[in-house]
């Protein structure tokens, strides 16, 4: 099950308490106060980690809690430090704080974390009120409560390569060919309900990881169908290829259904537009698709792929085109890098 959406409520261990304690020993009058401090209550951790690309392992966990810490003791003994808390997500998984709405981190590398609750410390013993004048002090703290919150993660899917088109332009499809991937594919609409993620090899070391993203519809900018839910995947992408079918079902132009995914991307985000682009007409195979791809590839004036998914056509011709663009880009940022 794809889950990129949680709300989880996490509350840090509360610290330990301190203890009012003086030496009792034989031949030691008057023993002076030998109170410990309490330890630190454990600290909730979220850290991005590879080897998932869903939220799913942790939505059936609503409440995250840590250990309060050890109380102290007398002779001085020290309460133990509890165990912090550590909850593993995938990389691209942005932390938002519910009640104030800022992001608290957007974890996008293997190994980054953030402590989204800190642990309560620990009270101090009375044997830290001790003074000159006060020898006997019988004051001593309680531990710090752990700080508490309700968090909203949200999964931005960290792909190379995402696959835009309206429903039932060939996605899924593709995305089985080039990949080991194997999402739900049928004849009709909307068959992806989330996203899709295939590594595609391309000669000796050499790879992309290509996400199949659910169908696009008019008003996604503004939440209408799967909307922001299928948007925000477009982010983290470096190159977008954009399928369109040449005869769709319902009698729309594909001119202007390649119009409408441009809109819709203008609309939730200005930066997306200007993203490296490969247009492809799919399946090629049935009569009259290679005269629409010669059509709008001279009314739009820019290369138009023709492929098919059954019979393997223009499909190398495809990946070779978005690895030379995603090469261009990785140079571009090393040129850009100091």
């Amino acid at each position: 099950m794809f889950v990129d959406r949680v709300t989880i409520h996490v509350k840090a261990g509360d610290g330990g308490r301190g203890c009012m304690s003086f030496r009792r020993e034989k031949y030691v009058p008057r023993g002076g106060p030998d109170g410990g401090d309490g330890g630190k209550g454990g600290d909730i951790i979220i850290r991005a980690v590879n080897g998932t690309d869903s939220l799913a392992q942790i939505a059936h966990i609503k409440h995250w809690r840590a250990d309060r810490g050890g109380h102290g003791s007398g002779n001085n003994r020290a309460g133990r430090d509890a165990e912090d808390v550590i909850i593993a997500v995938p990389p691209g998984t942005v932390i938002r704080d519910q009640a104030r709405g800022n992001v608290l981190r957007d974890l996008v590398a293997h190994g980054e974390e953030v402590v989204v609750a800190k642990g309560g410390r620990g009270g101090r013993g009375n044997k830290a009120f001790a003074t000159s004048i006060n020898r006997a002090p019988r004051e001593f703290e309680p531990g710090e409560p752990g700080e508490e919150r309700t968090l909203v993660l949200e999964l931005k899917l960290i792909a190379d390569v995402g696959l835009l088109g309206l429903p039932n332009a060939g996605k899924s499809t593709l995305l089985s060919r080039l990949s080991r991937a194997q999402p739900e594919i049928a004849d009709y609409p909307f068959t992806t309900k989330f996203p899709n993620l295939g590594m595609v090899h391309v000669g000796e070391g050499q790879g992309f990881v290509m996400a199949d993203l659910p169908g696009l519809i008019e008003g996604a900018h503004a939440g209408i169908g799967l909307g922001h839910e299928f948007l925000r995947h477009v982010e983290r992408t470096r190159v977008l290829v954009h399928l369109l079918e040449p005869m769709p079902l319902d009698g729309s132009d594909p001119r202007a259904n390649y119009e409408l995914l441009r809109k819709e991307l203008q609309l939730y985000r200005q930066e997306l537009i200007t993203r490296p682009e490969v247009i492809a007409v799919t399946k090629l195979d049935i009569t009259g698709a290679e005269e629409v791809r010669n059509r709008l590839q001279q009314e739009l004036g820019k290369e138009v792929i023709g492929i098919s998914a059954v019979t393997g056509q223009g499909l190398a011709h495809l990946v070779r085109r978005v690895q030379q663009l995603l090469t261009e880009h990785h140079q571009a940022a090393e040129a850009c890098s100091p």
